[in-house]
């Protein structure tokens, strides 16, 4: 009888134990690295400086190179003018003397060419948008576009943007144009970095519609960007949306003064941001 109960306790051993070496023990897939870009948003003024002699792309390129962006949004970019070059298109240019490809949308005619908004990227262009943004017909002002790209690192999609909002005191063209972009941009269905002149204090009604759907890159206080040698306001932006797909790590003012030609080469100061782009 008692090797019957030794011989059962046994099997019940041996069936327990069994279940236990079934368990899958193997480690979870290690999480995925970080993607991070580094993004720049800079009014070029025409390549004009702000004071003292005319700016030139060499100098406008150098303070670009300093900072080594993945991104750049550009604005008031001339294309073969009268006031800057009738034989110059600024976009092609500044990407030969950064290295990095470009794609440029007109917003008006000036002087004979071209004026209008342009990104710089050392990522891979896979798709190039222009959106034409509007005018308030009974004020008036400049037509203003976006141009955008789509973009890829480590295997992660998203849209980079540069656009330049209308510039007069009132906001009415700057309201029709926030909210162009608004329509615009919720109907991209991919993450989006956007830089930017908006031409708008934080506190303005223009940036209180981009809040409505973009997220401020400033980690803190946004800080000036106008003008150039004494900022006193800020109206120049890095925005990120959705929330959950950037983390911005970094936000600074980039001043662009020129040792050598003793002034700044814009009349705006730039803004550098570090991203991470998340899953």
């Amino acid at each position: 009888m008692r090797k019957i109960f030794w011989l059962i306790g046994l099997a019940s051993c041996l069936l327990s134990c069994g279940k236990r070496e079934t368990v899958n023990t193997s480690p979870e897939e290690p999480a995925r690295p970080k993607t991070m870009v580094r993004v720049m948003t800079y009014n070029i003024y025409g390549a004009r400086a702000s004071s003292g002699p005319p700016a030139n792309l060499e100098a406008l390129a150098k303070v670009i190179n300093q900072e080594k962006p993945d991104l750049v949004a550009l604005q008031e970019v001339d294309v073969y003018t009268r006031r800057t070059g009738v034989n110059v298109h600024q976009a092609a240019e500044l990407a030969k003397l950064t290295g990095m490809d470009w794609y440029f949308t007109k917003a008006m005619d000036v002087t004979g060419g071209e004026y209008g908004d342009a990104v710089l990227s050392r990522l891979p262009i896979l798709e190039r948008k222009r959106y034409a943004l509007p005018v308030a017909p009974d004020i008036g002002g400049e037509f203003r576009t976006m141009a955008m790209i789509r973009v890829k690192k480590d295997g992660r999609e998203f849209y980079f943007a540069s656009t330049h909002l209308d510039h007069l005191a009132q906001e009415d063209s700057r309201l029709l144009q926030a909210a162009e972009l608004k329509k615009a941009v919720t109907e991209l269905g991919k993450p989006l970095i956007l830089g930017g002149d908006f031409n708008a204090i934080p506190a303005s009604q223009t940036i209180g519609i981009m809040r409505s759907f973009m997220n401020l890159g400033c980690l803190q206080q946004c800080p000036l960007t106008f003008p150039s040698d004494k900022p006193d306001r800020t109206i120049d932006y890095i925005m990120t949306t959705p929330v959950n797909r950037f983390s911005v790590t970094r936000y600074n003012n980039i001043g662009g003064y020129d040792e050598v030609l003793k002034v700044y080469v814009s009349d705006h100061r730039a803004i550098v941001a570090d991203i991470s782009v998340q899953e």
